[in-house]
């Protein structure tokens, strides 16, 4: 008999509790029973009251280059800065009808320029560093700018992103450039704008922020075709933060500065808004972090970790199997990591049993409980709508709405179409109506285009399961149903720690293939284990059999991977297999690596192929 495992760390959350509508359609309306918080008018306003409740309290950190160390601003020094680039902005002109683009990656720069923007009612459109740096056409670049029509550009440093600024200046002429290093074409540099003395024009463009002003512009993915914009209100940011304080179970601890790591791109919902505004919010401290969850970048986060002691950790899921391996390494990494730890995050794609199972006995062996793991989902179109705000044992959960929403459940199939509504959703796309209008039905809910299921149906505050995109489940050729979503982290799992992510394949075939991305940690430890061999050629027998177990307990030919193939490109963000969060786009990859998919089903099996 298994001795039972040690109590979760306290979570300051409210726990679970929702009012369940059931119509006679099928139709499930969820709602929260908690009443969303407080919250401020707009992020601009929630600047200048912590600037005024303590000026210099650590707000941002980042790194010099080369590893170098941490750069700081304050509080005060961030209002101050963004008044003056506000009081720029606004004598160039520029207002609620124009734009900001920003090409570059996190920096101390890109968040003050963010900071300035706001305070002068000029909406920003912060772009994925890879559509400038990585692209051959910049064809999504230049949809982009199409988009949002940009006055003025912002890159960290000219040379790097020169290309793209020429495309830019080409499509848009009499476009404002604008660097750190005031390098390139025209270019002026950032210390201009610093430079600028605030007058009382600040006070007056901060007067007419509301919860329908435009603070910024964020694309999609792309997934489907080209990135749609969206249109991001102070309203949708700030009721965000009114309902994760609905869950708030009790005050901030008095003299804490909640510390926080982020790597992850200001160009998506997850870091740009709600991270960004939590931490103004709580009044905390951000460290930025240069490090990816890919080989050789990794290890950037590892170094700062050994450092920054967060109190909440939140990332992708790639990256908490990364953090495993560092831990299981290094108990001195562990102990820095878990030492003011109360909680951990992850979001955008499901976290298998296995990272779970081990993050959780490097937290036992480090702190004697086990760590609450959260995850919040949500879109680019409507921030984050639930949230699991309880300690469980289960992964793949979503959660329950957030204060102030309403989810709607509608039968598509065999599963339930999650869609809704409340005052975190956008209004529409930019300059789309077409897509506006068919994002929404004709209740007014946000169809996401995912699927839920609940945990227990006789028990509904026990949450609601992520059961796949609706439209990338397929049938095989005998009619059967593979469900994507959970197969993908079940086989990563499985593999584990051989195996750094998976895309299923199968549509309309006999039998579920899989593309399996290795994991670096995996090779080097197959590399050192002395036995004869290449460590590619091991890797194949060691998943063969990994597989052929998980396949005798998989039940049915949905769950079971008959062949797979080991991937030696990884993924790539410029054609759209992987977004800079490190989440895999499964339709891309399939289209992108077609031929590979093909020599999946060829008989004989193509080269690489192997049958489990």
């Amino acid at each position: 008999m298994r001795a039972p495992l040690p109590a979760f760390k306290p979570l300051p959350l409210k726990p679970p509790a929702v009012d369940v509508e059931r119509r006679a359609d099928g139709c499930i309306l969820l709602r929260s029973r908690h009443a969303p918080g407080p919250s401020p008018r707009s992020i601009a306003h929630l600047l200048q009251e912590r600037a005024g409740q303590h000026p210099d309290r650590p707000w941002m950190k980042q790194r010099a280059p080369g590893h170098g160390p941490w750069r700081t601003v304050t509080y005060g020094e961030a209002l101050a800065a963004a008044e003056s680039i506000a009081q720029w902005l606004l004598d160039r002109g520029l207002g609620p009808d124009d734009s900001v683009m920003v090409l570059s990656a996190n920096s101390i720069e890109h968040a003050l320029l963010t900071l300035g923007c706001y305070t002068g009612g000029v909406p920003i459109a912060p772009i994925s560093p890879a559509t400038s740096l990585l692209s051959s056409d910049h064809a999504r670049l230049r949809h982009c700018a199409a988009v949002v029509r940009p006055k003025m550009v912002f890159a960290q440093a000219g040379a790097p992103f020169a290309k793209a600024l020429a495309v830019l200046r080409a499509a848009h002429p009499g476009l404002v450039v604008v660097t750190v290093d005031g390098e390139g074409e025209g270019a002026i540099a950032l210390s201009m704008l610093l430079a600028t003395q605030p007058t009382a024009a600040i006070a007056a463009a901060r007067d007419t922020l509301g919860p329908a002003t435009v603070a910024k512009s964020l694309f999609t993915s792309g997934s489907t075709g080209l990135p749609k914009g969206v249109p991001q209100t102070f309203g949708m940011m700030s009721a965000t933060i009114a309902g994760q304080e609905g869950l708030r179970a009790e005050p901030p601890e008095s003299g804490v500065v909640p510390q926080s790591l982020e790597w992850m791109p200001w160009s998506h919902i997850s870091a740009g808004n709600i991270g960004f505004n939590g931490v103004l919010w709580n009044g905390g401290t951000v460290h930025l972090c240069e490090g990816k969850p890919i080989p050789g970048q990794f290890e950037t986060t590892i170094k700062n970790l050994y450092e920054v002691s967060p109190t909440v950790f939140g990332s992708a899921p790639i990256a908490f199997g990364m953090l495993a391996d560092a831990m299981e390494r290094a108990p001195a990494l562990r102990r820095n990591f878990f030492r003011n730890l109360r909680y951990m995050g992850y979001g955008g794609a499901t976290l298998s049993n296995d990272v779970y199972d081990r993050l959780q006995a490097l937290a036992i062996a480090e702190t004697g409980h086990r760590i609450p793991l959260t995850t919040m989902y949500g879109a680019t179109e409507t921030q984050g709508v639930t949230v699991t705000h309880w300690a469980t044992e289960r992964v793949g959960l979503v959660g329950l709405p957030v204060p102030g929403m309403t989810i709607k459940l509608v039968p598509n199939g065999s599963k339930l179409e999650v869609r809704v509504k409340g005052p975190t959703v956008t209004t529409g796309y930019h300059a789309d109506p077409q897509r506006t209008a068919a994002a929404f039905d004709e209740e007014g809910f946000y169809k996401l285009g995912d699927a839920a299921r609940f945990v227990d149906e006789a028990d509904p505050t026990q949450g609601l399961v992520f059961d796949g995109r609706v439209t990338e489940d397929f049938k095989l050729d005998s009619g059967t149903w593979v469900s994507v979503g959970p197969l993908r982290p079940d086989i990563v799992a499985a593999c584990s720690p051989y195996v750094m992510d998976a895309v299923v394949t199968g549509q309309d075939k006999p039998f579920a293939g899989a593309l399996l991305w290795p994991s670096a940690a995996g090779l080097k430890a197959l590399d050192a284990d002395g036995r004869p061999g290449d460590a590619t050629t091991k890797l194949r027998a060691v998943v063969a059999d990994r597989l052929a177990g998980f396949n005798a307990l998989a039940g049915g030919s949905s769950r079971r991977v008959a062949r797979f193939t080991l991937l030696t490109e990884p993924p790539s963000i410029d054609a759209g297999e992987i977004t800079d969060k490190g989440y895999v786009n499964q339709r891309q990859t399939l289209e992108r690596r077609a031929s590979l998919v093909a020599a999946l089903y060829a008989e004989p099996p193509g080269d690489g192929v192997v049958v489990v």
